[in-house]
């Protein structure tokens, strides 16, 4: 089945032939935000609002809402989360149909405000959206109802369940929003233990990160630490932009808390709207993960001149002499960077974090020192195709990401083989069947038992050689080689491949004194992540050269 182009005025009950489409609007490839209308039978339901110019949306729901003779443009908006890439249309679409629900949890729609601080009227900006409960069925429609879950990546963001029922089946959708499997600073990992076993038929998943495998979460922050510290070190005041909501907030309680900055005579002046969005997580506390709770009890959060690091609120006429000595400063990114760049001041480091949509104009280039940083805030390749193994949806449906990065998703094999795989464009009407159209593969219920010994230093796991009979034996045990890892409290054994091994001996021998993609430290994933490169955004052969290359001190 392929994914059609349809016109959004075609998206009427009355016509379509599946009871279950999905109709993007915005699906955030660039700098469009991610906004869905789904139609589960008579019900359509507008799934995030983060577009910034919602004309296309509200002409193609009027349409849409003149056809099925409904007064409003679909009968209820979902919001996964309040960043603004979700959730900046919600204020035009609210003024444009004010009687359009509008649903989220508590915590959004407390945070949702943030996404028009400048507006000018913004104290007579009205609370328009509803908050609902966490991980509670609730009925909007006959036969609709909805949960949301926890679902990672910012206070308060959840994934979306949508079930339909009628007198001959019950249809489930799951919408993921952003979502993260790792736990961070701030808040606790989506469970995947609370999604096993819904028997779902479509899925419609993020794909922000392509099939790119990162470090763990606790790397990532150290790498991030220890460069700041050596920065510190050499007598040099960081300036580190970020979005309002949720990297800004989780670097503080890094910074905090990590035993290179603890108790550490040195400022941390916080700027703009970040500040801002402290103020807001402040007033949900009783919201957060029981460990920051405690740590609130025992400290401020943020706001703290008595402990050290000291955080600070930068007052404007404090800026012209901040970096006078070496400090941290976390600001919004929309403010003229060059403001901190005073004579006086720095030497500046100013650290950009990836696949954030954060604009640097090069003519400062000449007074800072300007580097990129990782910090993961969705998950990985791994951990995505992880989500999906686990729910085994009929159907899967990318959006969020870059082309590119979603192309990868949808050629991997393992999928193609067990699911109906979707990529839609805006405007791609996608028809998502459930029946007789698709045959879902029957999960594997076979166990087979073992035996463990151990013997000084060697553990051998015998199995039975009926395992053998399985076709997926020959690529498990093509190299005679396995991979084990923890999964909570089991172990999870994984064959290697040729591929891997030819992949890892390479990687491994690569000289160190060879100016290449191996040993430079914008490659990650074997994907290159500087901007000034050529080759950004792209695959890379770890023998490859440009002349952007910068070594990785890992590798001196």
């Amino acid at each position: 089945m392929s994914d059609r182009l349809s016109l959004p005025s075609s998206f009427d009950a009355g016509e379509a032939a599946s009871e279950l489409e999905c109709l993007p609007y915005g699906v955030h490839h660039g700098e469009e935000g991610v906004c869905l209308l789904v139609r589960m039978g008579p019900h359509r339901i507008l799934l995030d609002c983060g577009l910034a110019d919602i004309s296309p949306l509200a002409s193609g729901l009027t349409q849409a809402a003149h056809r099925s003779n409904s007064p409003l443009p679909a009968d209820l908006v979902l919001v996964s989360h309040a960043h603004p890439d979700h959730a900046r249309g919600l204020l035009a679409l609210h003024q444009a149909f004010p009687l359009l629900p509008i649903y989220a949890s508590e915590v959004t729609s407390k945070l949702l405000p943030l996404n028009w601080l400048d507006q000018k009227d913004n104290k007579e900006i009205p609370q328009f959206c509803q908050a609902l409960p966490l991980r509670s069925s609730i009925e909007f429609k006959d036969g609709l109802v909805a949960e949301m879950i926890p679902a990672g990546h910012l206070p308060g963001a959840v994934v979306i369940l949508l079930t339909y029922t009628t007198k001959q089946h019950s249809y489930k959708l799951l919408y993921t929003g952003d979502f993260f499997l790792s736990n961070s600073r701030l808040v606790e990992g989506l469970r995947l233990d609370e999604l096993r076993g819904i028997e779902l038929d479509v899925l419609i998943i993020e794909g922000t990160y392509g099939t790119s495998r990162h470090p763990h979460r606790r790397n990532q922050e150290n790498q991030l630490a220890e460069r700041i510290n050596r920065a510190i070190a050499e007598h040099y005041s960081v300036l580190m932009p970020t979005p309002t909501l949720g990297l800004g907030q989780e670097l503080l309680m890094l910074l905090r808390s990590h035993h290179h900055f603890t108790g550490r005579d040195l400022d941390i002046w916080v700027n703009g709207t970040v500040a801002t969005g402290c103020d807001a997580y402040l007033e949900l506390l009783s919201h957060f993960p029981p460990s920051v709770q405690n740590f609130a009890r025992h400290q401020p959060l943020f706001w703290d001149e008595r402990i050290r690091p000291r955080v600070r609120r930068l007052q404007p006429e404090q800026r012209p002499t901040v970096g006078k000595s070496p400090c941290i400063v976390i600001t919004d990114s929309k403010i003229d960077f060059s403001t901190y760049y005073q004579p006086g001041t720095g030497p500046w480091l100013t650290l950009l974090p990836e696949k954030e949509d954060i604009k640097f104009n090069r003519k400062y280039s000449g007074l800072t020192t300007v580097e990129n940083y990782f910090l993961a805030q969705h998950s990985d390749g791994p951990g995505t195709t992880q989500l999906i193994h686990n729910l085994r949806p009929k159907h899967v449906v990318f959006i969020h990401g870059s082309p590119t990065y979603l192309a990868d998703l949808t050629g991997l094999e393992e999928l193609q083989n067990r699911y109906h795989v979707h990529s839609p464009a805006a405007g791609t009407l996608v028809e998502l069947p459930i029946g007789e159209t698709f045959l879902q593969p029957a999960a594997p219920e076979t166990n087979y038992e073992g035996e463990l010994t151990e013997l000084g230093t060697v553990v051998t796991i015998t199995l039975p050689d009926a395992i053998t009979g399985d076709p997926r034996w020959r690529q498990f045990a093509d190299t005679g080689l396995i991979e084990a890892r923890w999964q909570g409290e089991e172990l999870v054994l994984r064959g290697l491949s040729q591929r891997e091994l030819l992949n890892q001996s390479s990687e491994r021998y690569i000289l160190s004194s060879t100016e290449c993609c191996g040993t430079c430290r914008h490659q990650r994933g074997q994907r290159c992540w500087n901007p000034a490169s050529p080759l950004y955004n792209f695959k890379v052969t770890l023998e490859g050269y440009c002349p952007a290359f910068e070594r990785n001190s890992d590798s001196q």
